[in-house]
């Protein structure tokens, strides 16, 4: 079978705390968040069709088409998203609101003829979406700030460190990931950061300056200190492929040989 290794930017998100809350309500924070998703790509000017979109069960994956720069999966695409969101949050009942994680990394995937992609940019998105920072950072903030996100180091230095336009330094807070046997520097945008929306405003401003939540910057901060490279920890190379499967209760990244099939889903 043909296949071709394409460099691509990868987004991930995850809703937080969905187990429990009934098949009825998680049916329809899922719909909430793709429609969001959508709408927030069209607000920052990127066609939904170009996208590989893949549901994974209590959040969704995103593959960017090829070519496309990494910096426009950060801005103005978070801060639109956690717009549509905390619209969302603000008419709806306890069991169906949303706080989302979402983890940001850029590599080289294997794409069969079948549209299967595989890769090890997988296990790193999984372990990122999965760390105690980014968890921390989703929890720390007001219930105005409903997404909080994190980005490999790779993403970080190519966007962020570039001096891309609406991409401030002091937008981002280090942090030190310890997944299993993966250990790398990321850098979060939390809830309040610059780049974000400000907390309980009636309109989202990507570039306003606003003070930090102060548990968020401290927990942050406090895993920065020791932080490593971004390479799987261990002194074997990495010979695994990540492949991602979705279930009805959520999604199971599992780190072996095969195929994660995402398909390109056209907008209704």
């Amino acid at each position: 079978m043909n296949a071709t290794y394409e460099y691509r930017a990868l987004l991930a998100c995850d809703i937080a705390g969905s187990a429990g809350r009934g098949e009825q309500r998680l049916q329809r924070i899922r719909g909430v968040l793709r429609a969001a998703l959508f709408d927030s790509l069209d607000a920052a000017d990127l066609d939904g069709r170009d996208f590989a979109y893949f549901d994974t069960g209590d959040g969704c994956l995103l593959v960017a088409p090829a070519g496309l720069p990494k910096a426009r999966l950060l801005v103005p695409l978070l801060p639109e998203l956690n717009a549509r969101l905390r619209e969302h949050n603000r008419h709806a009942d306890q069991g169906t609101r949303l706080r989302l994680r979402a983890a940001l990394h850029a590599g080289e995937i294997r794409v069969d003829e079948e549209g299967a992609a595989s890769g090890a940019p997988f296990e790193v998105l999984a372990r990122l979406l999965d760390s105690a920072p980014l968890r921390q950072a989703a929890l720390a903030g007001p219930d105005g700030t409903p997404v909080a996100a994190i980005l490999s180091r790779h993403v970080y230095e190519e966007t962020v460190g570039h001096g891309h336009a609406g991409l401030d330094t002091d937008a981002f807070t280090a942090a030190d990931v310890r997944v299993k046997e993966y250990a790398a520097r990321a850098w979060l945008w939390y809830p309040g950061s610059p780049v974000g929306p400000r907390a309980g405003s009636d309109r989202e401003d990507a570039g306003s300056r606003t003070c930090t939540d102060a548990k968020a910057n401290a927990d942050a901060r406090s895993d920065a200190r020791s932080g490593s490279g971004e390479q799987p920890a261990g002194p074997e190379p990495r010979t695994a492929e990540q492949s991602v499967h979705a279930t009805g209760h959520g999604t199971v990244f599992a780190v072996h040989r095969g195929d994660q099939y995402i398909r390109h889903d056209d907008r209704s």
